[in-house]
């Protein structure tokens, strides 16, 4: 790879192995009203799914609720939940707790306390904030392929109804989490704001079309089968939106279908299906936002890179957030060498050493991807830590 710029360099001083820590986290205090519930902890080493049993509290004889993981050494964050998110931990005044952060470089135990529960708080729901121009597609779209229907949302830049012009088209994963911060268990993206602000600056414009999630969502998003989660369907899935969705938005909106205009975006296991996208659909997909990718659960995305690379031109955009894990930050830096050493693509990597795994970091970075994403020119542009 020809790199033209090294526009930022980042330099972490700690470096962490693959060894698996000891850490055991009790239930010191935590409201007694919902006692017969079982709590639960969600975090970003099991994707934040909020009902895993496997990280589920248990009572000792002494009737103590404690639970055991086994992590690699680094940063990592929870909360704790009754099963959901609308069940979720929140602070005494029913407002939202932040994401609790724990540093872990060898065996440790300690213990939390949760101050309330989101569901005893009905004043404090979420109120809708997606702009005018976000519109609800289809409630229930069939996805044949999976013998599923999911909701579609849409944005449509500002204008589109009152002219005749033709847009490129997002595709993006994760849609309860792209406009409406009602729909967003962790807050939204702000999608729809950005390319509000973005538009007016005389920035292009796009379409952005949001696929919501479902309960098989970890399938839906990898091609290959995981231990943790099951078989793969992330080929199935892409096929609905290559041989359906893609279709039928092209048929029901003013749209540029080209590879060149066509994008697809995603974070964590989003970031993984969309740029497994990029590798198996080139003629379809030209440009591609990988926010967060969980690589970790795709080991052979490494293999497929190196063999169908020569093959892709695009423009790829990664990013990682510095408080993610080493881990993580090789995974994904390892997948785009490989990436930009046999193809001609072009990529923009980013790490940001303050951000983390969440809705708030990729919010902070979406303008400058969707920026220059959409921006003309072709010289690789890579951000490298030192």
């Amino acid at each position: 790879m020809k790199y033209f710029g090294c526009l930022i360099f980042i330099s972490f001083t700690s470096f962490y192995g693959l060894a698996q820590h000891r850490v055991v986290i009790q239930l010191e205090n935590y409201p007694l009203q919902h006692g017969k519930d079982s709590i639960f902890i969600s975090g970003s080493f099991n994707e934040w799914k909020p009902g895993d049993t496997a990280y589920k509290f248990v009572s000792n004889p002494e009737n103590v609720s404690f639970l055991t993981l086994y992590l690699p050494a680094g940063y990592h964050e929870f909360k704790c939940t009754r099963g959901n998110w609308k069940k979720g931990e929140c602070l005494m005044n029913g407002n939202d707790a932040g994401n609790r952060r724990i540093h872990i470089t060898g065996d440790t135990s300690f213990m939390i306390s949760i101050e309330a529960w989101k569901d005893d708080f009905p004043e404090f729901v979420k109120k809708h904030t997606a702009t005018g121009q976000v519109h609800m597609a289809d409630t229930a779209f069939f996805m044949p392929q999976l013998n599923r229907y999911r909701r579609i949302r849409i944005y449509l830049p500002e204008g589109y109804a009152k002219s005749k012009k033709k847009y490129p088209v997002m595709y993006m994963h994760d849609g309860q989490n792209l406009f409406d911060d009602s729909t967003a268990a962790f807050g939204e993206w702000g999608v729809d704001e950005c390319l509000d602000s973005l538009i007016k600056k005389n920035k292009p414009a796009c379409i952005v079309v949001g696929i919501d999630n479902g309960p098989q969502r970890f399938n839906e998003y990898n091609p290959y089968e995981f231990q943790q989660y099951g078989k793969g369907e992330g080929d199935r899935y892409l096929e609905f939106l290559v041989m359906n969705l893609k279709p039928f938005i092209d048929k029901q909106y003013r749209t540029i279908p080209s590879k060149e205009n066509t994008i697809i975006a995603g974070s964590s296991m989003g970031g993984l299906i969309s740029y497994y996208a990029m590798l198996q659909y080139p003629g379809v997909f030209g440009k591609a936002g990988v926010f967060s990718p969980a690589f970790w659960t795709a080991p052979q995305i490494k293999e497929v890179t190196g063999a169908l690379a020569n093959k892709i031109n695009g423009k790829f955009f990664f990013y990682m957030g510095g408080l993610e894990g080493e881990v993580n930050i090789n995974e994904m830096q390892e997948v785009q060498e490989i990436l930009g050493e046999r193809s001609q693509s072009m990529i923009y990597s980013l790490i940001d050493p303050e951000s983390s795994h969440n809705e708030q970091a990729w919010r902070k970075w979406f303008t400058e991807f969707y920026t220059w994403i959409m921006a003309d020119g072709y010289n690789t542009i890579i951000k490298v830590k030192d």
